[in-house]
């Protein structure tokens, strides 16, 4: 039934994902089971649960222990003319190695859309759009002929300065403008860094659970990933020393880590800065939310305490609004010349004038004043989240967050949160399982990842109460 160049599973998978998205079979109803579609379909066992993860990932099924498998209540279907994935043609014989790897390595990573609680979601309602549309008018009018160019390969001069700046006293990080480069996204930064860096083969430590778009990101670059478990002080960096001692790089989220919550701590910090130096590897510190810190000065970065090691990335596209698509990638001194070199031959910069507008705001201190007054609003929003997690069920804990525009809800009496997941997905509400962030064999964790930075006060209490139904009905149902 398979090509031999698309492994047997992908073809079960668009095999019932079609019967899915062309409504074949119903939303809610149920499949067969692994076993029987295994022998229907003349293949292993294992195939068909491979194809099942897949579906449960992007959301189309739901697999519930003791029940079966169901089709989830609320699916996309495809628009009229349009052709089941089992019908297109794919042509993998053309695609490369690193090309098939990249197709493969797709994680559902949520649509950008206002659904209660979607985490990592900035609010729209926030950002001061009349002084930015200014700034770009003024900046079009005093550099129009300039700007029209190509633009320089590292980005604007004026941004990458006024980025070293804002990043050397809010932050602590040590760098000079030539070190600073602009992209697009923390995702391209990291691929950036996978092209230049990483050989595929080569292993890389993974916070575990961690960030779903770095996963992608490094599985598509070809590397072997290592999950490093993460507790209360952060990643454990004596079990990646003991689980691969020689990696060519560590991901990290020290400030608050992705998806729990929780700080690097100052021992662990100097821990892996002193097997990066020691293994002749790097670090690369996503610093996705930094900005966002409640009590308290922002925590200095990692990179500030090792410079010639760390690779250090944040983004505008949180801080401002999702389509300015601004961010940077602070580099060792070693690193800036290839680089630099690199960008000739993969991409240019962003476009000049955004860059420009950008560079102009937080040269007039507005970045400054939206920066307070967004700590402001998100604080009330987390206060608002913890005040009305209180009415959940008493399994249902949610840990305390100074930091960021999520919370992790972690359930403690081991119930399933795939499932759950996807009920609350019925109410419209986005709250992704915190164990499909796991990439180890077995979660150790279970519970929802809880975003509040879209969402007003009022709107995070109504919302908390329908989740505390759905949990308390969920609860009954294995009691």
């Amino acid at each position: 039934m398979n090509s031999p160049d698309q492994p047997k599973y992908r073809e079960v998978y668009a095999r019932i994902r079609d019967s899915i998205l062309t409504e074949q079979v119903r939303p809610g109803g149920r499949l067969a089971s692994s076993r029987r579609l295994a022998e229907q379909l003349g293949v292993a066992r294992a195939t068909v649960e491979q194809a099942f993860d897949q579906l449960v990932l992007e959301g189309l099924i739901v697999r519930q222990t003791g029940r079966g498998t169901f089709v989830a209540d609320r699916v996309p279907h495809l628009p009229r003319g349009v052709a089941p994935l089992s019908e297109r043609p794919t042509h993998p014989a053309i695609l490369s190695c690193r090309g098939t790897a990249l197709l493969s390595a797709g994680v559902a990573l949520g649509a950008d859309v206002a659904r209660g609680f979607a985490p990592c979601v900035p609010g729209r309602d926030t950002f001061p759009m009349h002084v930015w549309n200014k700034l770009a008018h003024s900046q079009a009018r005093r550099h129009g002929r300039h700007l029209a160019g190509g633009g320089e390969l590292g980005g604007l001069p004026e941004l990458r300065e006024a980025i070293a700046v804002h990043l050397g006293s809010s932050r602590g990080v040590r760098c000079a403008p030539e070190q600073v480069f602009i992209l697009s996204s923390t995702q391209q930064a990291l691929d950036v860094t996978a092209r230049l860096l990483l050989d595929p083969g080569e292993t890389v430590w993974i916070e575990d659970p961690g960030y779903l778009g770095a996963r992608s990101a490094l599985l598509a670059a070809g590397v072997q990933l290592v999950p490093v478990a993460v507790d209360e002080q952060g990643l454990q960096v004596q079990q990646g020393e003991h689980a691969a001692p020689h990696a060519r790089l560590a991901f990290v989220t020290p400030s608050h880590q992705y998806p729990l919550g929780v700080t690097l701590s100052l021992a662990r910090r100097k821990a892996l800065l002193e097997w990066a130096r020691r293994a002749g590897s790097w670090v690369f510190e996503d610093d996705y939310d930094s900005e966002f810190r409640y009590d308290g000065r922002p925590l200095a970065a990692l990179q500030g305490l090792g410079p010639e090691r760390v690779l250090y990335a944040g983004s505008f596209n949180k801080v401002l609004f999702p389509g300015v698509r601004l961010a940077y990638l602070v580099v060792p001194p070693a690193l800036a010349g290839p680089l630099l070199a690199a960008r000739q031959v993969m991409d240019g910069p962003p476009p000049s004038l955004t860059q420009a507008t950008l560079a102009a705001f937080i040269a007039s201190g507005a970045f400054t004043s939206h920066l307070h007054r967004l700590r402001g609003l998100y604080r009330e929003r987390r206060d608002a989240l913890l005040t009305a997690a209180q009415d959940l069920p008493e399994w249902a804990v949610l840990r305390p967050t100074d930091a960021g525009m999520h919370a992790t809800l972690l359930f403690e009496n081991g119930l399933d949160d795939v499932p759950l997941s996807y009920a609350a997905a019925a109410w419209a509400l986005d709250v992704p399982p915190l164990s499909r962030y796991f990439l180890g064999q077995a979660p150790t964790q279970r519970g929802l990842v809880v975003g509040f930075g879209a969402m007003m006060p009022e709107s995070i209490a109504q919302g908390m109460k329908v989740l505390g139904r759905v949990l308390g009905e969920a609860h009954l149902e294995v009691r």
